[in-house]
């Protein structure tokens, strides 16, 4: 559980995860800060620290760092972490995710009035109306298709000429994950799928999604891509795939899983 309600010193010691704009501080060495509240350096609120977890037998915090980035250098995205530690990966996505919603929720969404950190769960609550307020988690469907020795790969237009990675969509209202993973693949590439099963989930800060994993067997339909949104998608021999995603991604492990279960 992430707790708001810390007592810190100035030689308060841990690992801090300092965000400023969406994106983390690392040391020159590619690291994440270790070491005392005072040695940072950094001016905090106390409103804005927030308690994330253990790593190493040491806590680790956020610290929300409002002031204008001086190096843009040492400023990263989490995506950079994904290859070094997943531990450390998944604790710098939790501090992107809840440093967005401090600063997405500091006024009431019913009443307007100011927000304020409950001090017993991760949650603002608006002590005019009562509105309570909790970190929104956004779910996405990733599904790795397959047919005898290929797998369907696709681009969206977000992504560079080249780059190709398995269909992805979020979950709408009232839908359930099976139900989004059949509706976005007929969407986007205009195939029906059979036997999908579930293969496992992956916290994305980019910027509040988990994403889960399917695959699933190719039924039927000729690929029409989705204007404005999949700019190119076709069938792979899995001897001959164009450049995925790394294998740190739950995009790229299913596809790596997906290739070792068909290539004999």
């Amino acid at each position: 559980m992430i707790k708001h309600s810390v007592t810190l010193t100035k030689q308060s010691l841990g690992f801090w995860f300092i965000v400023n704009k969406g994106n983390v501080y690392l040391t020159e060495a590619g690291k994440i800060p270790r070491g005392t509240l005072a040695s940072l350096q950094v001016a905090a609120e106390p409103e804005q620290i927030c308690w994330l977890g253990e790593y190493q037998q040491q806590p680790c915090y956020l610290l929300v760092d409002h002031d204008q980035v001086a190096d843009q250098a040492m400023w990263h995205s989490a995506r950079s972490l994904l290859s070094e530690d997943e531990q450390l990966f998944q604790l710098a996505a939790r501090a992107l995710q809840v440093a967005l919603f401090l600063q997405t929720h500091r006024f009431c969404g019913q009443c307007g009035s100011a927000m304020h950190l409950v001090n017993w769960e991760l949650a603002v609550l608006c002590n005019r109306c009562g509105h309570r307020c909790y970190p929104r988690i956004a779910p996405c469907v990733l599904v790795g298709i397959t047919r005898p020795g290929q797998i369907l790969l696709a681009r969206s237009s977000r992504h560079k000429t080249g780059s190709f990675s398995i269909l992805a969509g979020f979950v709408e209202s009232a839908e359930t994950l099976e139900q989004a993973a059949v509706r976005e693949v007929k969407e986007e590439v205009g195939v029906d799928i059979i036997n999908l099963n579930y293969i496992g989930s992956q916290p994305w800060p980019f910027p509040h999604s988990l994403m889960t994993g399917f695959t699933a067997d190719y039924q039927q339909g000729d690929i029409v891509c989705q204007p404005n949104e999949i700019e190119e998608a076709a069938w792979f021999d899995f001897n001959n795939l164009p450049q995925i995603p790394p294998v740190e991604t739950l995009s790229g492990r299913i596809i790596h899983h997906l290739q070792r279960k068909n290539v004999k």
